[in-house]
């Protein structure tokens, strides 16, 4: 099971980008189900929209299809605020700190490369990010 940040999904999706192949390859060594938090939904539809025309509604379909799970997270509020909160330095955001409390609920694994914020966070030990450092 792993939760994908922004980042790692649109790597994902992508196989033009350089990270493409470690985000697959950390996807398969995690094995399903793969998470993917309601709270970025709008940033990655964003990104798909203005930087793969025509890719949003295949992403769509993988997600209708359940390729993808869907996670609304709503038991996450207080967490995603507290998280707000005490990272309000970096500033850590809604969408980051939706993908972070949905990982800790679901066993902690991230697939990010926003090492910036999610990095700070994994420090403290109530996440691990994937893929490992090359």
């Amino acid at each position: 099971m792993i939760t994908l940040d922004t980042s790692g999904l649109f790597s994902l999706l992508n196989r033009r980008d350089s990270d493409h192949q470690r985000a697959k390859e950390a996807l398969l060594d995690a094995g399903s189900p793969y998470l993917v938090p309601s709270g970025i939904l709008a940033e990655i539809g964003y990104l798909l929209e203005q930087r793969m025309p025509g890719t949003l509604d295949p992403f769509l379909g993988d997600l209708e299809s359940g390729a993808f799970a869907l996670d609304c997270g709503e038991e996450d509020l207080p967490r995603i605020r507290a998280l707000v909160s005490r990272y309000d330095d970096l500033p850590l955001g809604f969408a980051d700190a939706a993908v972070i409390a949905c990982a800790e609920r679901s066993g902690g694994l991230v697939l990010t490369f926003d090492l910036r914020d999610f990095g700070v966070v994994a420090r403290e030990g109530t996440i691990q990010l994937a893929p490992a450092d090359p």
